[in-house]
């Protein structure tokens, strides 16, 4: 099913596609023939990306510094987009998350992941969207979204409802657009590990066992694996798949799993939530 010109003929833009598992998902849509855009705010990070993907493929590959956060920055970036060719596929990748007890959290941290998971999300896709319309032109939406979208999270709740949140996007612009050609798909993926992210949604101490027992294959996810899912889901061969959230966690999801453990941490002192608040800030 993945022949090498499976994504060939498409521009794909993935969102903080620089690191992570946007990188990987960009990887593979070169592999399989896509022309891709990256976008993020750190332009080392973006060129070092492109130029990997670029010496491994041989596909084109263009950079993009954008803050999410920002409607009229993503609104100029698809302009200089589209003066070279429109897209075909955009990937809602850019993502934020920490690890915090709600009843603390200030205005500002909520809105720090808010802006980026779910306005960043909203704005790239009407920004996409209403070229596509104004053109008469059919598109794919892919979100990266989460399990805890529907069984929600302790201490990643504004997560959690941004996730929720990108989901009831795609499911409404599913059947609004869907007379238009343009279909929107969300993933919810299990435990890929990634380095960072990992490290600051797991710290040391959070855990009360090893984290693959809470998944019924005994294994964390392959970025391959992942990045294969988002490759079908943009794909002609996905064409009849519109509104839909995929999960790709090992059925993690269905023991009542999700987040941090919440065994260990609902048992954490007060110092050692200051501790874990303190190396966030490093």
């Amino acid at each position: 099913m993945f022949q090498q010109d499976l994504l060939k003929g498409k521009k794909i833009l993935i969102t903080g596609g620089g690191t992570g598992l946007g990188k990987s998902i960009g990887r593979r849509y070169m592999e399989l023939g896509a022309e891709l855009v990256i976008c993020g705010r750190r332009a080392e990070v973006l060129e070092a990306t492109a130029k990997e993907h670029h010496e491994a493929t041989g596909g084109k590959v263009s950079t993009h510094i954008c803050d999410v956060r920002d409607a009229a920055a993503i609104d100029a970036m698809m302009e200089t987009i589209w003066k070279d060719g429109p897209l075909d596929v955009l990937v809602n990748n850019a993502a934020a998350n920490f690890i915090a007890r709600s009843e603390n959290l200030s205005p500002r941290a909520v809105d720090a992941v808010f802006n980026i998971v779910l306005h960043g999300s909203v704005y790239c896709t009407l920004a996409a969207g209403k070229r596509w319309i104004a053109a008469g032109r059919k598109g794919s939406v892919l979100s990266i979204a989460s399990t805890q979208s529907f069984t929600g999270a302790a201490f990643t709740m504004p997560s959690a409802a941004s996730k929720a949140g990108v989901v009831a996007m795609t499911q409404s612009l599913a059947s609004e657009w869907g007379p238009k050609g343009i279909r929107l798909v969300a993933v919810a993926p299990g435990l890929f590990p990634t380095p960072g992210a990992w490290e600051q949604l797991f710290p040391e101490g959070s855990q009360a066992q090893d984290k693959r027992l809470e998944i019924p294959l005994r294994r964390y996810g392959e970025h391959g694996e992942l990045a294969n899912l988002c490759s079908f889901l943009v794909s002609d061969g996905a064409g009849y798949i519109n509104g839909e959230l995929v999960v790709i966690d090992g059925a993690r999801w269905m023991q009542g799993v999700g987040g941090p453990n919440l065994v260990a941490m609902q048992g954490w002192t007060d110092a050692q939530w200051e501790a874990m608040r303190a190396k966030g800030r490093q």
